[in-house]
């Protein structure tokens, strides 16, 4: 059995849904190497990239080291950089983005969502993979879009899931359905599918990136 090694604690909670996720599969072999979340959040809001990338270049070679055969960064946010971390690792990774790319292209969608934080959801990296296969990407109106990356920093990452903010974010998903025409919502961000738990709304797929994550590296990884 492949050991496959995770770059994980951005944040815990997400870290666990994928470990169930993998435990649940029967693939038990897990390393996780969980880092500091405030660390890249500093270096993300000071438009830090390098610094960014040196840490996770860093955090997967602990995971090499340890013997993982197959790595994988259990966020979306740190994608930004997730080229720069595959070109000076020798730890094969899967990417979230290009995963979940290849889910919504396998599933005849070619418009959707994406819901993340700022840094998703403005971010290029994103963009450059869906673009690359035809699909159009959307994103909330300024406000909902301030709203859901605020909620992610100062909710969802200190692990509070409120009843009252899930109602708010499906709101925002209202709009995008009804003024945009999405045909699924990219949950861009891997504490969202805990605040976000069906897979559907209004017969719209809620796309849980977490799971698509661990299901591709599970294919990766031969199981």
């Amino acid at each position: 059995m492949k050991i496959i090694g995770m770059v994980g604690g951005i944040g815990p909670e997400s870290t666990i849904a994928y470990y169930r996720l993998f435990v649940a599969s029967g693939h038990s072999a897990v390393l996780i190497n969980s880092v500091d979340v405030q660390h890249l959040l500093g270096a993300m809001l000071r438009q830090d990239l390098p610094c960014v990338a040196d840490y996770l270049v860093d955090a997967v070679a602990v995971l090499e080291r340890a013997g993982a055969s197959l790595g994988l960064i259990a966020a979306n946010t740190p994608h930004i950089v997730f080229d720069e971390v595959q070109r000076r690792s020798a730890l094969p990774l899967v990417s979230i983005v290009q995963a979940t790319c290849d889910h919504v292209r396998t599933s005849g969608l070619t418009r959707v969502a994406l819901l993340g934080t700022r840094f998703t959801m403005e971010g290029r990296f994103y963009p450059a993979v869906f673009d690359a296969a035809g699909i159009r990407l959307v994103t909330p109106a300024p406000d909902d879009l301030s709203y859901v990356h605020d909620i992610y920093l100062n909710e969802l990452l200190k692990n509070q899931f409120l009843p009252e903010t899930r109602l708010r974010l499906l709101q925002v998903i209202d709009r995008l359905i009804d003024d945009q025409g999405v045909e699924a919502v990219i949950l861009g961000g891997t504490e969202l599918p805990l605040v976000l738990t069906d897979s559907s709304y209004r017969g719209v797929p809620l796309l849980d990136t977490t799971r698509i994550h661990v299901d591709a590296a599970l294919r990766q990884a031969g199981v």
